[in-house]
């Protein structure tokens, strides 16, 4: 007889993704979108800084999913909601003036998927009205745009949330039916786990910010920022190390290596 417990990926693998609210202007969407992530399975609800509180009418909303929508965190900056994440994706309707790495939905869930054994990830989505910030896709490692027909690409955020709520739920289910196919014939590796030792942990977005911010201190010690114009040269850092994807022991080499620089720079004052 096969152990069922050695059969599927972590029962908890879908409570490791937070789905991320920034300033939701109308509670009623947010029991709408918990509504549609009950429904694929999730349960980890984030608010961030929300216009107003969720009240009688997103009760109503989210229908059979009030668990959902009562035990979501409040907090007030996206900082906040994704510190101990390893992978963020934020959702953009638009192309910025700053080109990011680009998911689509389907390479989205599976991602999230992969990843959420390690650690939790999450999916941010901004306001009804104009979306994320400039400076909030920043702390995203990917941005994911749905592929709306261009003549009519209004999706509400509900819907927004539901479709990919989905896709993360479909990667989940075909990577249990393939670890379970896999550990029945005694083939292959359990594929929520990395698959040798040269694959590494990525870090999550608190241990990447102490990187970012060591980096610009470092730079302004050599003089290659100066603080009154910093100009977008930590902006196109971070989109070189988003693409990139430095994991824990990189990002500490590059750490070794910035204070090796602030030392230097320091000696030659």
């Amino acid at each position: 007889m096969t152990d069922t417990a050695n059969n599927k990926l972590p029962n908890n693998l879908l409570d490791r993704v937070k789905i991320v609210l920034v300033n939701t202007s109308d509670c009623r969407n947010m029991g709408s979108a918990a509504r549609a992530m009950k429904t694929m399975g999730l349960s980890q609800l984030v608010l961030v800084d929300p216009i107003e509180m969720p009240n009688g009418q997103a009760q109503a909303l989210a229908a059979g999913a009030t668990d959902v929508l009562a035990n979501a965190q409040v907090v007030s900056t996206l900082e906040e909601a994704i510190a101990d994440c390893g992978l963020v994706v934020g959702t953009s309707a638009r192309s910025r003036t700053l080109p990011w790495p680009m998911l689509e939905p389907r390479n989205c869930g599976e991602k999230m998927v992969s990843e959420a054994s390690e650690y939790p990830v999450a999916l941010v989505f901004g306001r009804e009205s104009s979306g994320l910030t400039n400076e909030e896709l920043q702390l995203c490692h990917f941005h994911v745009q749905i592929p709306a027909n261009p003549e009519y690409s209004s999706l509400n955020l509900a819907m927004a949330v539901q479709t990919l709520s989905y896709e993360v739920r479909t990667s989940y289910l075909l990577a249990h039916d393939q670890n379970f196919q896999e550990r029945s014939t005694g083939n292959g590796n359990d594929i929520s786990k990395p698959t040798s030792e040269d694959d590494e942990l990525f870090p999550v977005v608190e241990e990447t910010e102490r990187f970012y911010q060591h980096f610009e201190e470092a730079l302004k010690a050599t003089g290659f920022i100066v603080p009154k114009h910093p100009g977008l040269v930590m902006t196109k850092l971070r989109r070189l190390f988003n693409r990139a994807r430095p994991d824990v022991k990189e990002v500490k080499m590059m750490r070794g290596i910035l204070a090796s620089i602030e030392r230097t720079a320091k000696n030659n004052k």
